[in-house]
C-alpha cells in the first residue's frame, strides 16, 4: 500500500533528502585519487551527525557502514574498505540520513580525476535518464511510465538496464511501495497519487544488464565486469507534478559544474 505523506512531512523529508545532498557534496570537496572509500564513509559519517541526523544506511539490514561505496563494475551495496581510488575510476555513493522520523536516500556516481570520453557518456546518459524518469512522475500516470522511459533511454544508447534492483517508496521506511524498476511498459503498475514520496535510482550497464551478486552478501558486479553507473533523487507528487526532495547542487558547488537540469522540478528555487 503506497502510503502519502502531508505537505508538513514532506518538508521534513526534504530536510533529511538535503542532509544526504549536502553531505555527498562535502564528498565531492575530497574524492581523488589516493583517497580510500573509509576515509569516505567516515566523513559521511561525521557530516551527517553534525546536521543532527543518523546515518540512514548503518546496520540497516546490518549493512555495515554509513556509505555504499561501488566502483567501477559495481552496481550497488560496495562495501567501504582501505583500497585507495586511482585515477580512471569511477565511483557510485549511495547515502542515506534518518532525520525527525523520516529518511532521505541520494546517489551519485563521480569520476575520480580523468576518465575515458567512453565511461564518460555512460555517466551522461544515465543522469540524463534519471530526469527523463521524473518528468512522468506526475499524477494519474504509473509505475510503468516511469520504468518505460529510462529503459527506452538508456537501451538506445546500447546500455544494459538492471532489471533486479529498483527504486522504492520512502519515508518512514527506508524502502516502502511502490518498488520503482528502471524498466517497464507505459500504462502498467501502481498509478500515482498526490503526496507520495519515491527514490528514482537508475542503474545503468555498460554491457550486458546482467548481475551477480558476490559472498559478502552485499555487493552487486555486472556478469561482464563492465562499468556501471547510479544516480538517485528523492521525489515528491505535489500539485500533480514532481517535486525534488534532494538536489545535486552541493556536488556541483563543490567541483565547478554549472548546471540548470533541477529547476523544472522546483515550484520555489533552492537556497543553498
Amino acid at each position: 500500500m503506497i502510503k502519502t505523506k502531508t505537505r508538513e512531512e514532506i518538508e521534513l523529508m526534504r530536510e533529511s533528502a538535503l542532509i544526504v545532498s549536502k553531505t555527498l557534496g562535502e564528498i565531492a570537496k575530497v574524492i581523488k585519487p589516493g583517497v580510500t572509500t573509509l576515509q569516505l564513509d567516515k566523513i559521511a559519517e561525521e557530516c551527517i551527525r553534525d546536521q543532527g541526523a543518523i546515518p540512514g544506511f548503518l546496520g540497516l539490514y546490518d549493512f555495515p557502514n554509513t556509505l555504499c561505496m561501488s566502483p567501477n563494475s559495481q552496481v550497488v551495496h560496495g562495501i567501504p574498505n582501505n583500497n585507495p581510488l586511482v585515477e580512471g575510476d569511477i565511483i557510485s555513493i549511495d547515502c542515506g540520513a534518518l532525520k525527525n522520523g523520516f529518511y532521505g536516500d541520494h546517489a551519485y556516481t563521480f569520476p575520480v580525476g580523468e576518465i575515458t570520453p567512453e565511461v564518460e557518456k555512460l555517466l551522461k546518459t544515465t543522469k540524463e535518464s534519471l530526469y527523463v524518469g521524473i518528468r512522468e512522475f506526475k499524477l494519474n500516470n504509473r509505475v510503468g511510465d516511469v520504468g518505460y522511459a529510462i529503459q527506452h533511454h538508456c537501451e538506445a544508447q546500447g546500455y544494459g538496464v538492471v532489471r533486479e534492483l529498483v527504486g522504492h517508496g520512502l519515508g518512514k521506511k527506508m524502502h516502502e511501495a511502490p518498488e520503482m524498476p528502471n524498466y517497464g511498459r507505459r500504462g502498467r503498475g501502481k498509478k500515482f497519487i498526490e503526496g507520495m514520496v519515491v527514490a528514482i535510482e537508475p542503474m545503468i550497464n555498460m554491457g550486458t544488464q546482467r548481475i551477480k551478486q558476490h559472498s559478502d552478501g552485499w555487493t552487486i558486479t555486472t556478469l561482464d565486469n563492465l562499468p556501471s553507473a547510479h544516480f538517485e533523487h528523492d521525489v515528491a507528487l505535489l500539485d500533480g507534478k514532481p517535486e525534488l526532495l534532494s538536489t545535486f547542487a552541493y556536488i556541483y558547488e563543490a567541483l565547478g559544474i554549472t548546471s540548470d537540469e533541477e529547476i523544472e522540478f522546483r515550484q520555489e528555487a533552492l537556497m543553498l
